[in-house]
């Protein structure tokens, strides 16, 4: 009779004893002041202020804290990985170690009081966008604060429509996929085509 399996079972018990050995572990802070402010992390709602969630994957991530009288807060933070987790180190600490990594990070905010916008500068946002909606241009509000603003990265050039009669249909016209049919013009409807 031979001792094959019994080796192998043992082998098979060393390396895995010796693989459960290292572990990271990865925890997020958010604390606010004030105190309270509901935290959206990559859009997912993790809780109020101060929260603590565990994270696996480094990277930018978007953070959105809310609190009734502030400025809602947008920030896309950037977290890079400490030196045990760049490959193929992080094989290494991962799993052949017999040490426990802590990756805490804490991040601070301070939240604006929400700014009260005055009776007179509403009706000048409203003149400004319906004139702006009149010409056809797109535009964004004047005096608009950073922290109400979204930040996408991305800035949108705007450019005013052919400022012709107003019809039904208001917006720029695209061109034809296929001249031999005739465009829709405004006001008129679709009918069946016959098949070619």
């Amino acid at each position: 009779m031979s001792n094959a399996p019994f080796k192998f079972a043992v082998a098979i018990l060393l390396v895995s004893g010796c693989c459960s050995f290292g572990c990271v572990h990865r925890r997020l802070t958010i604390r606010s002041n004030p105190p309270g402010a509901l935290v959206y992390v990559d859009d997912q709602e993790i809780g109020r202020t101060p929260v603590s969630a565990p994270f696996i994957y480094y990277g930018t991530r978007s953070i959105r804290l809310e609190l009734d009288g502030y400025e809602t807060l947008n920030v896309d933070q950037r977290f890079r990985p400490p030196w045990y987790q760049i490959p193929p180190l992080d094989f290494v600490s991962e799993n052949l170690t017999r040490r426990d990594f802590r990756d805490e990070r804490v991040l601070d905010f301070q939240m604006a009081p929400q700014r009260l916008v005055t009776k007179e500068e509403l009706m000048q946002r409203a003149k400004h966008l319906r004139g702006s909606t009149q010409l056809g241009i797109i535009a964004p509000l004047p005096n608009v604060p950073p922290a109400t603003a979204p930040t996408t990265g991305k800035s949108i050039q705007a450019s005013p429509v052919s400022s012709s009669p107003p019809s039904r249909f208001e917006g720029p016209m695209l061109p034809h996929a296929n001249p031999s049919h005739p465009p829709l013009t405004p006001g008129s409807s679709l009918q069946a085509l016959p098949r070619t």
